[in-house]
């Protein structure tokens, strides 16, 4: 009886991982989780407030026909989808047109947004003094509100008294070129504008992305015989690839969501030749008042550009098994 009390006392009890005594604690990680969700709890709490209660919102108000100054709304169904289908309805032609308006400028932007931010990069990656001046320069522009862009831009393009078409008559060119009031030289300048204040940020994502690139591929390139050409291709830009993909996808979604160049620079014309799809929803939305049909324009924006996020998602991940096997 004696040596099974000291045995009992001898050998400790094993409790589970984290468990207090009595049984009624937590787990260590079942704490870390409670304390991670502590923390993201305000930002949930905002993005569901101003995101995703608003997104069901539209949702609804897009299957109805939804007005600010009716005390009931009746339920069509997706009736508001269909009229931007139905050639000769109120809104099909024009939202049609501003998704043209659209696409023009995400064609015309994206290539620039890419390529000239990833050569720039390249250039910054040398040991070369002034590197962190010259990154400084090019980020710098990003860092001006839309308004600021507008205004000093408009000034610069000014047909009459503009600083551009002077200096160009100084030396000898035209000097009455229509920026901002004909084509094409109106998506020249609102291409022009975009590069010169977005390219910074993708150039000091392409130069933190070069940054992570181990530089032993680089010599063992070197060995192999590779020149600079060969190295970018086999070394650099397949390091790139997942900087790639952010940059395309997201330079993608913010020029297909342009709107204050457009309507600072040119207000959507001449005419209606640069009036985008988001100028086109919140012009019915918020001026005409016309909010179910706007809703439908901007969910099925949303479609359009999940569907090209899709694909460019799916080209680099087979892009990517192709180059490893």
């Amino acid at each position: 009886m004696a040596a099974d009390i000291a045995l009992t006392t001898a050998v400790p009890v094993e409790r589970p991982r984290g468990a207090r005594p009595g049984g009624r604690g937590v787990s260590g990680r079942t704490r870390r989780t409670l304390i991670a969700y502590v923390f993201l709890a305000p930002f949930l709490a905002l993005f569901g407030t101003f995101v995703i209660a608003p997104a069901i919102f539209g949702a609804w108000i897009s299957l109805t026909d939804w007005s600010p100054f009716r005390d009931e709304q009746n339920f069509v169904g997706v009736q508001n989808y269909l009229n931007l289908f139905t050639p000769g309805s109120t809104t099909s032609a024009d939202f049609w047109e501003s998704m043209r308006a659209t696409g023009i400028f995400v064609v015309a932007s994206v290539p620039l947004l890419v390529v000239l931010p990833l050569l720039i990069a390249l250039l910054l990656n040398q040991k070369l003094g002034g590197a962190t001046f010259f990154r400084t320069l090019f980020f710098a522009p990003y860092v001006l509100g839309v308004a600021i862009v507008g205004v000093v831009w408009m000034y610069i393009f000014d047909t009459q008294s503009g600083i551009l078409n002077h200096l160009l008559g100084l030396v000898g060119l035209p000097d009455d070129i229509p920026w901002v009031v004909d084509t094409p030289w109106v998506w020249v300048s609102l291409v022009g504008v975009t590069v010169w204040w977005t390219a910074g940020l993708n150039t000091v994502i392409f130069l933190a992305g070069l940054k992570g690139i181990n530089g032993d591929l680089y010599e063992a390139a070197a060995l192999d015989g590779a020149g600079p050409v060969r190295a970018f291709f086999s070394v650099t830009l397949p390091g790139l690839r997942p900087v790639m993909l952010f940059i395309t996808t997201t330079t993608v979604l913010a020029s297909a969501n342009m709107f204050g160049q457009s309507y600072l620079l040119t207000n959507g014309g001449p005419g209606t030749a640069t009036r985008t799809a988001i100028m086109y929803i919140a012009d019915q939305g918020l001026s005409q008042n016309n909010m179910a049909p706007a809703a439908a324009m901007s969910y099925i924006l949303f479609a359009i550009l999940a569907i090209v996020s899709v694909i460019n998602f799916r080209l680099q991940r087979e892009r990517a098994e192709r180059v490893s096997s």
